[in-house]
């Protein structure tokens, strides 16, 4: 194989995590936002785009990850077309509601995706909590759906913070009880990574003093046995677009106490790439005690 035909990896920034930067009071402008996420080494950002946003990533050479959030089949095609036509090739989508019952969003999905093909872009459904994929059964039933009625694997986002929170799972089982679907990670092309354990799902990545935290080493392994399994498919060629996701207080995702968002998400950024080019390598088996 040659070289540039390996699988790369894609670290996009998540532009909420800069909400309210540095404080609610003093919030950087778009472009100091845009700007930082270059500085900062990231290959992109996730949001829902518009002109001026195109106009800075483009200035700043910056992919952008587009997004939609929506639970009616008529408004798609709109949806689709503004994050197309503003730079957001790749799009999140966060489909319907928790009460969607799945022939409900299977429908919507295939809708979704014929809209998509005649614009030319391509969305994927997010595992997300208050929308149709939000508990393991609801996602992996829609992914069923969809494959029985096109032949193919349902593009997904791949965010298991939600379903790890919802499955109240424990640090030593999070690979063997969220990895179960080999073949719809190697089909994915977005990744948030969030990280997460059973209770809560963003866990701070540092102390506030630059070490980092006992949850994230614990999680960190997952990153990893992630990574591996996605690129056990035929990946030569491809991009994997990975979101280090850390949401800002506003919103409630992160608490008062713990170090900003936007400054975990740099730390978080590093320590991925390391899970990345850890996967690459063959995996390191542990001695047992005797």
């Amino acid at each position: 194989m040659k070289k540039e035909n390996f699988p790369k990896l894609r670290m996009i920034s998540a532009m909420w995590s800069l909400v309210e930067y540095p404080s609610a009071k003093k919030e950087w402008s778009l472009e100091r936002k845009v700007k930082a996420i270059k500085e900062a080494g990231f290959d992109g950002l996730a949001t829902i785009p518009t002109p001026e946003l195109k106009k800075l990533a483009d200035k700043y050479g910056l992919i952008i990850n587009g997004a939609l959030y929506s639970a009616k089949a008529e408004e798609f095609g709109k949806l689709l077309k503004q994050n197309a036509d503003n730079g957001g090739h790749y799009i999140n989508v966060q489909l319907a509601d928790e009460d969607t019952l799945t022939p409900e969003a299977l429908k919507l999905t295939l809708r979704l995706m014929k809209e998509a093909e005649a614009i030319g872009c391509e969305p994927s459904v997010e595992i997300h909590r208050d929308t149709c994929t939000e508990t393991p059964e609801k996602t992996y039933a829609l992914a069923d759906g969809y494959r029985k009625a096109t032949g193919k694997y349902l593009p997904m986002t791949l965010d298991y913070s939600h379903i790890s929170v919802v499955k109240h799972l424990h640090p030593g089982n999070y690979a063997e009880k969220l990895l179960v679907q080999p073949q719809l990670i190697q089909r994915a092309q977005l990744v948030h990574l969030r990280p997460f354990n059973g209770h809560h799902c963003q866990i701070p990545v540092t102390d506030g003093k630059g070490n980092l935290t006992p949850e994230i080493k614990e999680w960190l392994p997952f990153a990893e046995a992630l990574f591996r399994v996605w690129r056990q498919g035929n990946q030569a060629g491809r991009e994997l677009y990975v979101c280090p996701e850390m949401g800002p207080i506003a919103g409630g995702y992160n608490l008062h106490s713990l170090p900003n968002s936007w400054e975990e998400a740099i730390v978080l950024k590093g320590l991925i790439e390391k899970a990345w080019k850890a996967s690459a390598l063959p995996e390191k088996k542990t001695k047992k005690k005797s």
